[in-house]
C-alpha cells in the first residue's frame, strides 16, 4: 500500500503543535478530528469572498452560496451512495439527525404501547431522544445486550423483535469500545420483520466505505467534525418513502411553501427538514473535508488504520496490569483500557503533561460502562494521521504513570 503518513501529517497545521514544550500526540480522534488545511482555506475563503445567506437572494453572492451548498449535498449524496439527492438533509450533527428521526418518525408512527429497539452500546445521543419519546408516547424502550467482547448477542435479535417494534436505532460502530457491528446482518433481519433500521455512523463513516442501498438502511447520520470536517454540522440520510410520510422536526423559514395565519403547507425535500438559516459554510467545509478524503481512500485509510490498531494492541497488552475493553473481533482502531487500580483521571492528566491527548471517562456511553462494571476508560482514538511512533510515546507516557501510581 502506497502511503505516506508523514505526507498527510503536513496537510493538518495542528500536528506541529507542541503541549508543555512536548510534540502534541493526539488520540482523541474519536470526539472530534483535526481539520486539514483545505478545509479550513475553504471556509476562510467563503467568510471572506463569498458569504451570503442561500437559497433566498437574487443576487450573486447569494446565488454562488446556494450553487456551493447544493453541491456540497451532491458530493455527500455520491460518497455514501445515496439514490437521490433529496434524500441528503442537513442537520446541527449526528445528535441533531437523530433527534429529527426520534420526534418526527415518533409523531407518524409511534404510540402507546408500541416498542422502540436500540443496543446497550449506544452513545447517549441514541439513548436519550427515544427515551424522551417512549415516556412521550407511553411506548417502551428494549436494547440488544453486549457480551464480555463487546460484541451484540445477535442471538437475541430474533426474540426482540415483536410485532408492536416499530424502528430498530443502533450504533454502526462503538465510539468506546471500537466494535464494528454487523449492520447489513442486522438491517435484513429487522427489516423481514418490517421494522426500519437508523444507523448512526458517527463512528464508521471517516473509517471505511459507507453504501447506504448496499447496507439498505432507512435513515443513516453523521456528523462533519468525526470525519475532519468543521463543528456543527451533520447529515441526516432517509429513504424518500420516510421523507415523505413523517412531519418536519422544526418550523421556520425556507421549509415552508405557503403560509397564511391560519395554516402552513411545507416545502418539498430536502428543504421540509431545514429550517431557519442552515450551517451553510459547515456543509460546503464538510464537502470539501470529505473530498479530501476520497483523495487518500477510505480503503488507505482503513488498512492503515488496522496496522495502527494491531501495532497499539500489542504494545499496549504488553504492559502488566493494563486491561482493554472491546475486544471484539471486527473494530477500528479505538484503545478502551484501564491500568491496575489508577483512576483514569489520573492517568490521562499525566498523559497531558506528556503532550498525550487521550480521553477519559464514560464517553457518554454509562450503560456500557455499567455492563463491565466500571466508572470509565482510558481512550485512545487513532486515526489516519497517527504513527507507530506516536504509539511508542503513548506506550511509555503509561509506564510513566505506572512508576508514579505504583
Amino acid at each position: 500500500m502506497s502511503f505516506d503518513v508523514n505526507k498527510i501529517r503536513e496537510d493538518f497545521p495542528i500536528l506541529k503543535k507542541t503541549v508543555y514544550n512536548k510534540p502534541l500526540v493526539y488520540f482523541d480522534n474519536g470526539a472530534t478530528t483535526q481539520k486539514p488545511q483545505v478545509v479550513i482555506d475553504t471556509i476562510n475563503k467563503l467568510h471572506v469572498e463569498e458569504n451570503s445567506s442561500i437559497h433566498r437572494g437574487v443576487h450573486s453572492l447569494s446565488g454562488k452560496m446556494t450553487q456551493h451548498y447544493e453541491d456540497a449535498r451532491k458530493t455527500i449524496q455520491e460518497f455514501i451512495n445515496a439514490k437521490h439527492q433529496h434524500e441528503i438533509i442537513f442537520t446541527s450533527g449526528a445528535t441533531g439527525s437523530i433527534n429529527t428521526v426520534a420526534y418526527s418518525f415518533g409523531e407518524r408512527f409511534i404510540k402507546e404501547g408500541d416498542e422502540v429497539l436500540i443496543t446497550q452500546m449506544e452513545h447517549h445521543a441514541n439513548i436519550v431522544p427515544w427515551q424522551l419519546l417512549c415516556k412521550r408516547k407511553g411506548a417502551t424502550l428494549k436494547y440488544i445486550p453486549i457480551n464480555d467482547r463487546g460484541e451484540l448477542e445477535l442471538d437475541k435479535i430474533e426474540q426482540l423483535i415483536t410485532e408492536k417494534t416499530r424502528i430498530m436505532s443502533m450504533v454502526y460502530v462503538s465510539n468506546s469500545l471500537g466494535t464494528v457491528n454487523p449492520a447489513k446482518e442486522i438491517i435484513d433481519i429487522c427489516h423481514q420483520k418490517n421494522v426500519p433500521v437508523l444507523l448512526d455512523a458517527a463512528q464508521a463513516i471517516q473509517h471505511e466505505p459507507i453504501n447506504v442501498q448496499d447496507l439498505d438502511c432507512d435513515f443513516l447520520v453523521f456528523a462533519g467534525h468525526k470525519i475532519y470536517g468543521p463543528t456543527g454540522i451533520g447529515v441526516l440520510y432517509g429513504k424518500e418513502k420516510w421523507l415523505d410520510e413523517i412531519p418536519p422536526y422544526q418550523g421556520g423559514g425556507d421549509m415552508v411553501d405557503i403560509v397564511t395565519l391560519e395554516e402552513t403547507t411545507f416545502n418539498e425535500l430536502p428543504f421540509k427538514f431545514e429550517a431557519g438559516t442552515t450551517n451553510y459554510i459547515g456543509a460546503i467545509g464538510l464537502a470539501e473535508a470529505i473530498k479530501y478524503v476520497q483523495t487518500i481512500g477510505l480503503e488507505n485509510i482503513r488498512d492503515y488504520e488496522a496496522e495502527l490498531l494491531a501495532y497499539g494492541t500489542e504494545k499496549l497488552t504488553s504492559i502488566e496490569g493494563l486491561k482493554i475493553y472491546g475486544t471484539a473481533k471486527h473494530k477500528v482502531a479505538i484503545l478502551s483500557f484501564l491500568i491496575d487500580n489508577i483512576h483514569q483521571y489520573d492517568t490521562g492528566m499525566v498523559l497531558d503533561k506528556l503532550g498525550i491527548a487521550v480521553r477519559t471517562g464514560t464517553h457518554c456511553t454509562q450503560p456500557v460502562m455499567q455492563r463491565f462494571g466500571i466508572e470509565g476508560t482510558i481512550r485512545a482514538s487513532l486515526s489516519f494521521y497517527n504513527t507507530k511512533e506516536e504509539i511508542d510515546i503513548l506506550f511509555n507516557g503509561l509506564i510513566t504513570v505506572k512508576e508514579m501510581f505504583g
